[in-house]
């Protein structure tokens, strides 16, 4: 995917999560985050949006903490939460290709790890405020372009879960492997398959479905991304599902 397409989506999905947000109130319980309401939804994403925005806005090359968490609620916190949005859009949008930050996953430029990075995560966080308004995380995952789904996978298990920092980790070596059933036929269709070896170092993910797998989790891409984030039960499992379980209980990322 193009970073435009990025930008593109972050900027829908940002409205969407506010708009969501607004019509449930910011005392509403959030249901795909039980220990959170939507005051809390808010405040977190309004931050990780300022925050990426200062790297990109500002060329910072070093990493720098999260600002503290706004003492804002109700209307004031919705419209902090906007303005916070439309500016990390904008900057993206009008940044150079070749604008120098730092970023913490391997991606072709500083650039496109941020667009990318904020696309999934206010996509993500979009759902939690629709849950908190009623609506299944399934209805949601329907309007989620197969590609766009797909590449969710693709940073979550090649990106985050290849850091030290995984705590998805097994004493003997397992194999767990990733299936999105709606891939497209024919050349390219392994693209949509992920085999992620699991030891008792970080996971090791490789693309594609070479050798047995202990486990299989499967189904089209925007319910196994929502899944893999633990939005939704996984859509099918076969095999061991001891290791679906462990990727439940240790795959939060940090």
């Amino acid at each position: 995917m193009e970073t435009i397409e990025f930008i593109r989506i972050l900027d829908q999905e940002g409205r969407s999560l506010a708009a969501a947000a607004g019509e449930a109130g910011s005392g509403a319980k959030v249901p795909t985050c039980p220990d959170w309401q939507v005051r809390d939804l808010l405040r977190h994403t309004g931050m990780v949006h300022r925050w990426a925005t200062s790297f990109v806005a500002e060329g910072r090359t070093e990493p720098h903490p999260v600002a503290g968490l706004p003492d804002l609620d109700g209307g004031e916190l919705l419209d902090w939460f906007r303005t916070g949005h439309r500016r990390l859009v904008d900057v993206l949008a009008s940044a150079p290709g070749d604008v120098e930050c730092w970023h913490f996953l391997p991606a072709p430029s500083p650039l496109a790890f941020w667009a990318r990075r904020q696309a999934h995560e206010t996509a993500v966080h979009r759902v939690d405020a629709e849950s908190a308004r009623g609506v299944a995380p399934e209805e949601i995952a329907a309007a989620f372009p197969r590609d766009f789904a797909a590449d969710g996978i693709d940073e979550l298990l090649c990106g985050f879960h290849a850091r030290a920092k995984s705590k998805v980790r097994t004493e003997e070596p397992r194999v767990l492997r990733v299936r999105a059933t709606d891939a497209d036929a024919g050349a390219g269709a392994d693209d949509a398959v992920w085999t992620v070896r699991l030891s008792a170092g970080p996971p090791v993910t490789e693309r594609g479905s070479e050798g047995d797998a202990d486990c299989e989790v499967s189904g089209p891409a925007s319910l196994l991304y929502l899944s893999l984030w633990n939005r939704l039960p996984y859509p099918a499992v076969s095999g061991d599902a001891s290791l679906a379980r462990l990727w439940r209980e240790k795959s939060a990322v940090i």
